[in-house]
């Protein structure tokens, strides 16, 4: 068959994440057929800050496009459809290239006024709309932050947005804003899918400022990159923010099915037909597709907390999960609250500060590690136990991200969420996500919610587990974390001022 004859059978899905972009090459059926990876730097230039070089983002999504189609014929590609990390906030010029770099969602310079919105009258009305709450990692809060802080670079910078929506211009010449990354900014109404009024007042920007909102399976323009090792004129698809695509990626889309995932981060979420926010605004709600949205709460620090180990215990990480699987659940009777970085569900209270509880001479690097793991752990049981009091229920995880390759991680996530845990044999649940979105856009997959759960049926599922004995120890571990981040609050506060 000549390259002409080729009918487009793959899509590429393209994951731009907080410590890498990594693109891949799906067929509809799910299975892969080729993958790229290139990192990122995460730079923190004063107290607070972290931020990223907004055109090394781009190189990055380049390289990995490149080895993620080195060995394919490119006509074989139908579309390109993209995830990228939510909360980040880039300003642009009228260009649309960046002025300065991108706030992550882990920049924490915005917390003193996130605690004075929080103070607002209408606040919770605030988030109960967005779906997003109010917090440092919300680029509502950022572009308040930035417009008492930075106001020359609040006054001039002409657009703004994340990182997907400076991809989608450079690489497809559209202005847009999915309304699945846009759900995740403060600034959008879920129930109308447009801008919230007064969400601009406080951010100081008008709607026009902001892209035009279209949903994920929009075809938002043709590939007008020529390096990237991929024809020019290839539909380019919106795709969604990464917690969400990561639900459908992982197959989350079913009733009473959540969707977990550890990275550098952690979070936990549930598929709903109706945006639903806890009255107590302990959870986000943030769009997927097609009259989907997800529930749930993101932890800051998951992963994070073994490379701290690993750099400040000097012992490699494979030697740590040895040395934390030989000490028994509960860590011997240390308990850590895992809190190196400003913590976010279920208390979004902005507080950035670890303790550790209960600590003798007898322990030592094993009992420090798994303490830190369980820690991890009991914070996504807190967001579990949140999601249900507001309504959500939740029978079973279908859990993903690199900490789940580690088998004491999936052990210990398992028995402290008291659950069975599905681990999927697609483990970049975020781009598959991207992809099964894009399958949509261009006619691979039908439309609408029945195209979601179809797609979600796609999704190979490896081993799962089930609580075991151990699970009882973490249920009476729970209370205690609870007490110690109650009774710490407050000394975190002012330790961190």
């Amino acid at each position: 068959m000549t390259a002409p004859d080729l009918v487009p059978d793959l899509v590429l899905g393209v994951d731009i994440g907080t410590t890498a972009t990594k693109a891949v090459a799906f067929a509809p059926d799910g299975t892969e057929h080729g993958r790229g990876e290139s990192p990122h730097r995460l730079d923190e230039p004063e107290p607070g800050a972290a931020v990223q070089d907004p055109e090394a983002l781009w190189e990055a999504v380049g390289d990995a496009v490149r080895d993620a189609v080195a060995d394919l014929d490119p006509a074989r590609v139908a579309t390109v459809a993209f995830s990228s990390a939510m909360h980040g906030l880039l300003a642009l010029d009228a260009e649309g290239d960046p002025v300065g770099p991108l706030m992550t969602w882990a920049d924490s310079r915005a917390t003193e006024t996130a605690r004075e919105l929080r103070r607002r009258d209408g606040a919770l009305a605030l988030h109960r709309r967005t779906g997003t709450p109010i917090h440092p990692m919300s680029p509502l809060v950022k572009l308040a932050w930035l417009r008492r802080a930075r106001p020359s670079l609040h006054a001039t910078a002409h657009t703004w947005g994340g990182v997907k929506e400076f991809v989608l211009a450079r690489a497809a010449g559209a202005r847009v804003a999915d309304t699945s990354g846009a759900s995740g900014t403060g600034l959008l109404d879920l129930a109308t899918g447009t801008w919230d009024p007064e969400a601009l007042d406080i951010a100081g920007i008008a709607a026009d400022a902001l892209g035009e909102p279209v949903a994920p399976t929009a075809v938002v323009g043709r590939l007008r990159v020529r390096d990237w090792g991929l024809p020019t004129g290839v539909p380019v698809v919106a795709g969604g923010g990464d917690g969400p695509l990561a639900n459908l990626g992982v197959g989350g889309v079913r009733p009473g099915v959540a969707a977990c995932s550890i990275g550098t981060s952690g979070a936990l979420r549930v598929t709903v037909d109706r945006p639903a926010v806890d009255p107590r605004g302990r959870v986000f709600c943030y769009g997927l597709a097609d009259q989907r949205w997800v529930v749930g709460g993101a932890i800051t620090n998951g992963g994070l907390v073994l490379d701290w180990a690993r750099e400040t215990l000097h012992r490699d990480v494979d030697d740590l999960l040895a040395a934390a699987a030989a000490v028994p659940a509960g860590a011997d009777g240390l308990l850590a609250l895992p809190h190196l970085l400003a913590e976010r569900a279920p208390h979004w209270d902005s507080v950035g500060a670890g303790a550790f509880v209960g600590l003798h001479r007898r322990h030592g690097a094993g009992h420090v590690t798994r303490a830190l793991l369980e820690g991890v752990c009991l914070q996504l049981r807190l967001v579990l136990d949140a999601m249900r009091e507001a309504g959500q229920a939740v029978d079973e995880v279908r859990a993903t991200g690199g900490a789940t390759r580690s088998e004491l991680w999936r052990r210990l996530l398992t028995d402290a969420l008291g659950l069975p845990v599905g681990f999927p044999a697609v483990d970049q649940g975020s781009a598959f996500g991207a992809a099964l979105l894009g399958m949509q856009g261009v006619g691979l997959l039908p439309p609408g919610p029945e195209g979601l759960e179809a797609a979600a049926e796609r999704v190979p599922l490896g081993e799962t587990l089930h609580p075991g004995p151990d699970a009882e120890v973490y249920d009476a571990r729970l209370p205690l974390f609870e007490q110690v981040h109650a009774a710490l609050a407050d000394v975190g506060a002012a330790l961190d001022r």
